[in-house]
């Protein structure tokens, strides 16, 4: 079976740039009837099928059942939802404030929850099944030191993509996540030799170090999260694949 998204409409997240932006175009290649994709700044792709592009900030206690009345208002339906949207706020135990906690919770952890409660409450009150796919981090499992409350807030999504697989089995609303490490994007990218100073071609070199000589690409994991998005995966539910080369916290 291939991976075939005809006739679903799906919502995706953090959908402007990056890996959220990267599955709309590839979930587009797959036949995808329509899609929702949001992002706190604009989205604009040319995608062969219909879309609807919601402005909002997840820090909004509101956002979730915005996106969701978006979606059902143009489209009637969910099928599906990428939690892709995210922030990699670096915060440990001796620098890290309330302020900083709660707003990483609130995007990272606080708005995947109510757009799967939104999702899943349409799924269920028209009896169809579906599909979520939660974007979460290698740094779930222990986390680098300067990624502490990062590290909590992914673990916490890892946590709710089992809860609500196995709550959800038997309505067939699979729900999986993808555990991501070091991906070669333009934010990556800009993160480290512009912002963090390390220099031109830095990322580039890091990634020639990996196990693979590069660093994953946006496409691989586009690619993982359409196939958890399809029906070639059921019935797979309640996982979290590591899509990376080592584990954060591990020994080398």
């Amino acid at each position: 079976m291939s991976t075939d998204l005809a006739g679903k409409v799906i919502i995706i997240t953090g959908a402007a740039r990056g890996i959220g932006a990267a599955i709309a175009h590839h979930a587009a290649e797959c036949g995808v009837e329509a899609l929702i994709l949001t992002d706190r700044d604009p989205v604009i792709h040319m995608l062969p099928c219909p879309v609807e592009a919601v402005s909002t900030e997840l820090t909004n206690p509101d956002a979730p059942s915005l996106i969701a009345e978006a979606a059902k208002d143009r489209f009637q339906r969910i099928d599906g939802l990428v939690n892709a949207a995210g922030v990699t706020t670096r915060g440990d135990f001796s620098n890290a404030d309330p302020a900083m906690w709660d707003q990483t919770m609130a995007i990272n952890a606080r708005a995947p929850f109510f757009l799967m409660s939104e999702v899943i409450a349409d799924m269920r009150a028209r009896g169809e099944a579906g599909a979520i796919v939660n974007i979460q981090s290698m740094n779930a499992h222990a986390g680098a030191p300067d990624l502490a409350v990062y590290a909590a807030s992914k673990g916490a999504l890892q946590t709710l993509t089992k809860n609500a697989a196995n709550t959800y089995m038997a309505d067939r609303i699979r729900v999986n996540g993808i555990n991501l490490g070091w991906v070669a994007t333009e934010t990556e990218r800009v993160l480290h030799e512009e912002t963090f100073g390390k220099g031109k071609g830095w990322l580039a070199e890091q990634g020639a170090k990996q196990p693979l000589g590069r660093l994953v690409s946006e496409a691989e994991a586009a690619r993982l999260a359409t196939f958890l998005l399809s029906d070639a995966s059921a019935p797979l539910t309640g996982q979290s694949i590591d899509l990376e080369q080592w584990i954060v916290g591990a020994p080398p």
